[in-house]
């Protein structure tokens, strides 16, 4: 069993603690849910429970993980380049012994997940799979190992919206204790039913968690109305002490001002008035011993701030997209073709289709295209945020185009928005968390005032409770919006014209008709 004791994570470079004192002990039938906001330490803690060499370059580890006994099964967020680099079948090799693996077993786990056996292969690179295959492959290797213990470190990302479903029903199923992070709110909601918590307080300079026994919904629920209760309840009695303060001061000002101007021959009245100040200090120092009792306003890490632009507007009707293509292929594959997309202001788009149907090719060439015609201001978010990253670049650097004064206070003021520090806005990219750097992205079009976004996976590293906000933006930008994504809350609540891609091209499809094939778990209309 994996009990945590006195757990102390402190940032070298930021010299800043991530997590203080944390305790934890995990129950077998704990699904668990770890949120919080980009950067806070969410993977950071995974890792640790892993092994502590995983974090040892940039993060100090004290107290005491007991995790005697355990099998573990981790999926980080990012495969390293060295797993990468392997064939699929070396790589499951490096991680199960093949002369104890039950064949039986892996093809009914492989199956169950919709992973091709032939893609395990000595001809096949792991860097060649697909995003969704990737997870999918990673997880199926290490089911194999028997796991006691699960670590999940956004299990979601990439894979495609059936995939999702399936993903949620095997957490739930899952026999052993599983630890997740993730940015899928509905996955959350139909998954964890215990949340933990790690928020940075005071500008990043202290940390606090919160572990509670309750489903995703019902915490953010009760944290909101924690919140709102406390506050009203803080504020009401900080406005009944202004009152009093506000008599007090009066009444101090008036015995002040007679004691001042009484007159020397009396000496009666200057006594009385002197014992009279005395009771009104007193009387002062009672309300000072009250304000020490007063109810604190509730500390908590509020959402980031987004908006675009409100004065770039696209007039209703005008074309922002005519897009035709006779054949989408990936290298000699052919994906699909016949694709037409015509998108006009402010529509948003969302391209949905079953992992490497080619989504991602798709929105490239779609990129390719606004590229030649030079007639719309578009911005862009690839699903691999390396794409267009530099990753010795800072923060203020990936957003910079002329250098000036007036630009890089910009950049401070909307990171800051974004909750980055002042030393995270000079640190290299490389150094940043996938949310902090989905952040860049979305600060990069903002400054840029685009009137058409391409998005791929737009929300996939974005925390659960700044998810809202990003979504809010989207749906009040004034320009418009072809996007590919999983996200089911980022489909329902943003885009208002769906699309299925498979290898017949582009068809029109309603959410009701996706919810229906998300329930028969195929993506067959």
């Amino acid at each position: 069993m994996l009990i945590i004791r006195n757990l102390t994570l402190y940032l070298l470079k930021d010299l800043r603690t991530l997590l203080d004192d944390f305790n934890f002990s995990l129950e077998k039938s704990q699904k668990v849910a770890l949120i919080g906001e980009e950067g806070n330490g969410k993977s950071t803690l995974l890792k640790v429970i892993v092994d502590e060499d995983l974090v040892a370059d940039y993060v100090k580890v004290t107290g005491e993980i007991n995790k005697k006994g355990e099998i573990i099964g981790y999926l980080p967020q990012v495969m390293p380049d060295r797993d990468l680099s392997m064939t699929t079948l070396d790589y499951l090799n490096s991680h199960i012994n093949m002369e104890e693996i039950n064949y039986s077993e892996l093809h009914k786990f492989a199956s169950s997940m919709g992973f091709p056996l032939e893609l395990m292969s000595s001809d096949i690179f792991v860097k060649n799979l697909s995003g969704g295959e990737k997870i999918k492959f990673q997880l199926l290797c290490q089911m194999m190992k028997h796991p006691t213990l699960l670590l999940l470190d956004e299990p979601s990302n990439d894979l495609d919206i059936w995939s999702v479903r399936w993903l949620e029903q095997f957490i739930r199923d899952a026999r052993i204790p599983v630890i997740f992070v993730s940015h899928d709110e509905v996955l959350l909601e139909n998954c964890a039913n215990t949340i933990i918590h790690i928020e940075q307080l005071i500008k990043k300079t202290k940390p606090f968690y919160t572990i509670a026994g309750q489903g995703y919904a019902d915490y953010v629920s009760s944290r909101e109305s924690r919140i709102s209760r406390q506050t009203k309840l803080a504020q009401k009695e900080r406005e009944e002490y202004e009152k009093k303060m506000e008599k007090y001061r009066r009444i101090y000002s008036s015995v002040q001002y007679a004691l001042r101007t009484v007159s020397r021959g009396s000496p009666a009245e200057a006594k009385n008035l002197k014992d009279k100040i005395h009771s009104v200090k007193a009387m002062g120092r009672r309300f000072e011993k009250q304000k020490e009792n007063m109810t604190p306003l509730p500390a908590f890490e509020e959402s980031i701030l987004v908006t675009f632009d409100e004065n770039v507007t696209v007039p209703k009707g005008k074309v922002l997209l005519d897009f035709h293509l006779s054949e989408l292929r990936a290298g000699d594959k052919l994906l699909s073709r016949d694709i037409n997309l015509f998108v006009m202001g402010p529509q948003k788009v969302c391209i949905v289709g079953a992992n490497g149907a080619g989504k991602t090719t798709l929105l490239k060439e779609v990129l390719r295209y606004l590229s030649n015609q030079n007639t719309i201001r578009f911005g862009y978010m690839p699903q691999d945020y390396a794409e267009e990253m530099e990753p010795k670049q800072s923060a203020i650097e990936f957003l910079t185009v002329d250098g000036t004064k007036e630009e890089q206070t910009a950049i401070r003021t909307h990171l800051g928005s974004m909750k980055f520090t002042r030393e995270e806005m000079v640190h290299p990219i490389e150094e940043l968390s996938g949310g902090q750097r989905a952040k860049l992205y979305f600060l990069r079009m903002v400054l840029r005032r685009p009137e058409l976004l391409v998005l791929d996976e737009p929300t996939r590293n974005i925390s659960p409770l700044s998810g809202p906000e990003i979504r809010k933006a989207l749906r009040s930008f004034k320009g418009g919006i072809v996007a590919a994504s999983h996200d089911r809350k980022f489909i329902s609540e943003v885009c208002d014209q769906l699309y299925l891609l498979d290898q017949n091209g582009l068809h029109p499809l309603t959410y009701e008709d996706l919810e229906q094939t998300m329930l028969r778990g195929s993506m067959t209309k």
